[in-house]
């Protein structure tokens, strides 16, 4: 048996486990997935400067984001239905965060309810929301997340309807029955459409979210609740600023995994120029394309205080469960870790600009 030493040898096994329906739904994109081979493209593309003969004997990776302590500079990026992956879905997450100390953004379209996944004890959870058209039920899902003991909200601002994924189209994708959308109920459904010409999910969306979404919005998410906001889906520098002069205490730089609009700028290009605009006034975050532990160093070195993973966690789900996602956590991590000290880094401040050259 082939050892399994890299994420990409864990998105290859999962591949061989998963069914067509939920294998098509996780890797697919919009339209011609350009952005999605664009964001891991573009890590490759830039080069490191390492720095020598620094003591790197002893390291630490142990960081905060909004101002809760962290274990390493890498957290879990919301992604939808992750019972497709394993039938433990989002609390096998939620056990695999909790075990390596780091954050965890739940979906709004998670298959197990907030209330549930916040239950699992130590984990530190943050939720995702979209603002509906139908601001009580916007408000409810809000509430109900801080009433479970989340941390934070993560506003995604990318989708105001949802992006041509066309392998979902193809495979007719569908929820297997018996599976349901729980934190959906203040929609009056658990679950979403069948798609026949279409996507169920892209009807869903258009059904319900509001595409009328302004910064404004923002200040008004704000007002339901005490727990720091951050933004999701910020591409430009303009727009980062925005953020920050409506109250947000952190930013996401995120194409959507390349799941929105086809031909997006690669997060880690745009992060240069959001990084200088937004002067430290907020924390940046960014996902997409992350698949090593020097892309973790790169994203930090150009400006972000910490990575997301998508993929790469439902990857790990499907081979085994709370073991796998937490397997690819200690992968990154221990990839991280090296990449440091050859880099000349002690610990995460130390990682600074002139380490890549663009």
């Amino acid at each position: 048996m082939t050892p399994v030493i890299n994420l990409a040898d864990i998105e290859r096994k999962a591949a061989e486990q998963m069914s067509h329906n939920a294998h098509e739904y996780y890797i697919g994109g919009a339209a011609d997935e350009i952005s999605i081979a664009e964001n891991a493209r573009s890590f490759r593309s830039l080069s490191l400067l390492p720095r020598v003969m620094r003591d790197v004997s002893v390291r630490s990776l142990e960081t905060t984001l909004l101002g809760q302590p962290f274990s390493m500079p890498i957290g879990i990026a919301p992604t939808a239905m992750q019972r497709l992956a394993h039938a433990d879905g989002e609390l096998a997450t939620a056990r695999a965060a909790a075990a390596m100390r780091v954050p965890m953004i739940l979906s709004t379209t998670s298959t197990v309810a907030v209330e549930d996944v916040a239950r699992v004890p130590d984990v530190a959870l943050w939720f995702q929301v979209y603002v509906y058209k139908d601001r009580e039920a916007t408000r409810e899902v809000a509430e109900r997340a801080a009433a479970s003991g989340c941390k934070a909200l993560v506003l995604t601002v990318d989708t105001p309807y949802l992006g041509k994924r066309e392998r979902e189209i193809k495979v007719g994708f569908h929820l297997p029955p018996g599976m349901e959308l729980p934190n959906y109920r203040a929609l009056g459904t658990t679950t979403v459409p069948e798609g026949k010409q279409e996507s169920g999910l892209a009807r869903h969306f258009t059904e319900n979210i509001d595409p009328a979404l302004t910064w404004n919005d923002v200040e008004w998410l704000r007002s339901l609740t005490n727990l720091p906001i951050v933004v999701k889906g910020i591409l430009r520098s303009d727009d980062a600023r925005m953020a920050v002069e409506h109250g947000a205490a952190g930013i996401i730089v995120s194409n959507h995994g390349g799941r929105q609009v086809d031909t997006a700028l690669a997060t880690i290009r745009a992060l240069p120029a959001i990084a200088e605009a937004v002067d430290n006034r907020l924390e940046i975050m960014l996902d997409g394309g992350v698949r090593r532990g020097t892309d973790v160093v790169k994203a930090l070195a150009l400006g972000a205080k910490a990575v997301f993973l998508g993929r790469p966690i439902l990857w790990g789900l499907a081979c085994n469960g709370e073991r796998g996602a937490r397997q690819v956590l200690e992968i990154l991590r221990d990839e991280f870790d090296l990449s440091m000290a050859l880099c000349g880094c002690r610990n995460v401040v130390e990682i600074t600009r002139d380490l890549v050259v663009e």
